[in-house]
């Protein structure tokens, strides 16, 4: 599995050993080896599903796979790739996902909602 940031994956792995915490970085684990044996275009929700039933991680939240999207995209050597896509996947209006993140390398968290007034 190409990690390209060593330091900050093994900091991750050591601070996450509760249940909660292991089973984002077991998830965030099985993804990279997911995308390391698939070379092509993905889909990152069936790919974070997939890893989740592969490690038998019970099914993560949101909010967890907000935080497997983040290991991912700082840790893999298609990360990046991953971290555009996952934005673009998890944009909730026109125009939003990457274009609308406002802070460079950013990951969107799906388990936040926006909610705005209308017209």
């Amino acid at each position: 599995m190409p990690i390209t940031n060593k330091k900050t994956w093994t900091a991750w792995e050591k601070a996450n050993d509760d249940p909660y915490g292991k089973a984002c970085v077991d998830v965030a684990r099985q993804v990279m080896k997911i995308l390391d044996d698939n070379p092509g275009d993905f889909d990152t929700h069936k790919i974070v599903c997939q890893a989740d039933k592969e490690v038998k991680a019970g099914g993560i939240t949101g909010f967890m796979a907000g935080c497997v999207a983040q290991m991912v995209s700082k840790c893999h050597s298609r990360g990046e790739e991953f971290r555009r896509k996952w934005n673009n996947d998890n944009s909730i209006q026109d125009g939003g996902g990457e274009k609308a993140n406002k802070k460079k390398g950013a990951v969107i968290n799906p388990a936040l909602i926006t909610i705005s007034k209308r017209k």
